[in-house]
């Protein structure tokens, strides 16, 4: 497994990938066909747009479909033979702190038909020196309590629950899982 910066050389692929369902949003299905209609309009523009450092794209669409400002944020591809999934990573310079409106550091889906085989806890793995090299000491991230495979992944990668909570209701107000993985070695006691 390796994690590929979006190009047009695997573009394709990815849009293969939407066409057959997979979306890259869990909160937003729709997500996929907007996607598809954004590549379709302009491949090089939409490859683009999916790493985003400097928070240039424009407002984020949350699922209620209220807009909030776009945080600096890296994609990823997650690639093995084929595309895989994806792996994002986003934050506000200059603290760990995210607005309310944002779920957590890092988010990643997996394609259906490759799940099961490690590569959402590769994938995370590999993208942590990406945070600490943009200055952060620690990621949070959520998931559902109804997503063991996802509770898994991150505690695989080091994840601590730090609390549950209700999200939210601009991101669906669901109950919400947070852990916490430090990227500061700690101190053996």
């Amino acid at each position: 497994m390796k994690l590929l910066r979006p190009s047009l050389a695997h573009v394709s692929d990815y849009a293969a990938a939407l066409r057959k369902g997979w979306s890259p949003d869990n909160l937003r299905p729709e997500a996929a066909q907007e996607q598809i209609i954004s590549f379709e309009e302009n491949a090089a523009s939409f490859v683009a747009k999916l790493d985003d450092p400097t928070a240039r794209g424009g407002p984020v669409t949350l699922p209620d479909g209220s807009k909030v400002p776009r945080l600096p944020s890296i994609r990823r591809w997650i690639w093995d033979d084929e595309f895989c999934g994806h792996i994002g990573l986003r934050w506000m310079p200059g603290t760990e702190e995210l607005p309310p409106t944002c779920s957590g550091h890092i988010g990643y889906a997996v394609v259906p038909w490759r799940q099961g085989e490690g590569l959402a806890s590769a994938a995370l793995v590999a993208i942590l020196p990406e945070a600490k090299a943009v200055g952060l000491a620690y990621v949070d991230i959520t998931t559902s309590p109804d997503n063991p495979a996802s509770v898994r992944v991150i505690e695989k990668a080091g994840g601590k629950l730090v609390r549950t909570y209700f999200a939210e209701k601009a991101l669906g107000g669901h109950e919400t899982m947070q852990f916490r993985i430090s990227l500061i070695p700690q101190a053996a006691s």
